[in-house]
Order: C-alpha cells, then sequence, then structure tokens
C-alpha cells in the first residue's frame, strides 16, 4: 500500500468518525424564557356615566346616571369618581347638558352647568325670552349707571318725515319700543387693529320676548336707541296687565299694549 491509499483511508476513517459522534450527539435545548404574566388591572374606581343619550339642554335626574367600574390609570379628565365624590349624583341632579352625552359615556363636570353662571348666558335667561344686544354709550345708558339685572325702558330717536315735511325743516321725534326689560349685561366691544386691542363701541344685552325683540331689532335699524333707567320700586310690574302708559310733559301718552306702541296726541 503506498502513501496516497494511507492518506486517503486516515481521511475517510475521520470523517466517519465524526460523522458517527454527530449523530450520536445530543441535541442542544434552546434556553426557556420565564413566561410573561399580564398585570392584572384594578377595576375599583366607579365612573358616573349616563344611563341614555341626554342631549344639549336636558336636566339631569338619577334616573340618567349609573356608577359604571372603571380601570385605574385611564380615568377620563373631568370624570367623576365615587371615591372622591361619592354624593356626586345628589350634588349634579337637576344640572343641564350644556354639551350632548352619549349612553355610556362618562358624565364631565365641563359638559353640565347648574344654575345661572355668569359664563354662560343661556343659563341667565328666563324661559321663553330671548337675549339681544344693542349698541349703546354712554349717553344712551343713563350716562353709563346701567348695570346687568337694572330694568330699562326703550326709546328711539328718528328722523320723522311726516314733521319734517310740515315744519319744511329736520324733524326728530322719539317712541317707546318697549318697557321695563331686563338688562342681562352690559360689556365693551373690543376689535384688534395693528396688533392691539381697542375699544370700538359698547353693547347691551337685553332679555326680551321673541315679539320684543322684533320691534327692538326693527328700531336699531331705523332709529338710535337710548336705555331709559327705571327705579328699583318700579322695577316689577303692579299688576299683571299686558298694558302700560307713559305719559310726557306735552301731555301726550304712548300707550304700549301686548309690545305694540301707540302714541296719542291732546286735541
Amino acid at each position: 500500500m503506498n502513501k496516497a491509499q494511507i492518506v486517503v483511508g486516515a481521511v475517510a476513517l475521520v470523517a466517519g468518525g465524526g460523522a458517527f459522534l454527530m449523530m450520536h450527539k445530543k441535541p442542544v435545548q434552546a434556553p426557556q424564557l420565564p413566561a410573561v404574566v399580564a398585570p392584572l388591572i384594578s377595576m375599583t374606581d366607579e365612573l358616573l356615566t349616563a344611563k341614555r343619550d341626554l342631549p344639549y339642554g336636558s336636566t339631569l335626574t338619577p334616573n340618567d346616571m349609573a356608577w359604571t367600574e372603571w380601570p385605574k390609570g385611564s380615568l377620563p379628565k373631568g370624570g367623576v369618581v365615587k371615591s372622591a365624590s361619592p354624593n356626586a349624583m345628589e350634588e349634579i341632579k337637576d344640572s343641564l347638558v350644556r354639551a350632548p352625552i352619549a349612553n355610556g359615556e362618562p358624565i364631565r363636570r365641563e359638559r353640565i352647568v347648574k344654575g345661572a353662571t355668569a359664563g354662560m348666558m343661556s343659563t341667565l335667561l328666563t324661559s321663553g325670552k330671548r337675549a339681544i344686544a344693542i349698541d349703546v354709550s354712554a349717553n344712551t345708558t343713563a350716562g353709563g349707571f346701567i348695570l346687568p339685572n337694572d330694568r330699562v325702558d326703550i326709546f328711539k330717536l328718528y328722523r320723522d318725515p311726516e314733521l319734517t315735511k310740515e315744519r319744511g325743516a329736520d324733524a326728530m321725534s322719539t317712541e317707546l319700543v318697549v318697557s321695563n326689560v331686563r338688562v342681562l349685561a352690559m360689556g365693551q366691544t373690543v376689535e384688534t387693529k395693528n396688533g392691539e386691542a381697542v375699544v370700538t363701541g359698547a353693547t347691551a344685552t337685553l332679555e326680551l320676548d321673541p315679539r320684543q325683540a322684533e320691534q327692538v331689532l326693527l328700531a336699531q335699524r331705523t332709529g338710535s336707541l337710548t336705555l331709559a333707567l327705571r327705579p328699583l320700586v318700579d322695577a316689577q310690574p303692579k299688576d299683571d296687565s299686558p298694558e302700560s302708559q307713559v305719559e310726557r310733559a306735552d301731555g301726550s301718552m304712548t300707550i304700549v299694549r301686548y309690545g305694540v306702541s301707540t302714541s296719542l296726541h291732546p286735541k
């Protein structure tokens, strides 16, 4: 046997032995990872939710609300939690819904309002009334002394075409538009000019019924309006009569009946 055959036989022997060892070697096991256990979520918090759809303007009753279990850590901002406010149902009942709340949705405090709120004009209005703003100045608001909740009469100053024709020169007349109405707010009108806030006027917000609102809006288009402050003791009508009278120095009288004014002049 020559040297080449010896080398080939040795290589074959080594290769066969390696293959034998590989076949009988135990497989390497992958390391076992610890099982991941999901954390338990506490459901001990109870959140106040709506039991039905609550539209804008609806009044909350205990039957509209329910305590619902809610995961800790995901409570909505402004939500009412029982652990913090156990008597919340009693506290917020009779509140008005200022933004719609869906069935099952958390009742958040910013979506409800209870009682008259200065920042929300609609809560200040008497049922059936409307809020109308008119342009005013210190000269047309009793020197600026008219305040919210005061009672006023509204007069219109206008150019009288018939009297102008009769006299041959411009003539002005006054007319009582509405009487004894409540002032809701007095405020300035602010506009931005050249990056600065500039006061451009003032407004008076009045509480009127729909018929009075029509009269005031029309009067504002056809003349200038002046608010006459009424005495506090005379703020409320003496009876339930829908008719009121205003007598002038010249003996003429304006009768306002159901919001319609009629002027009577002495013969």
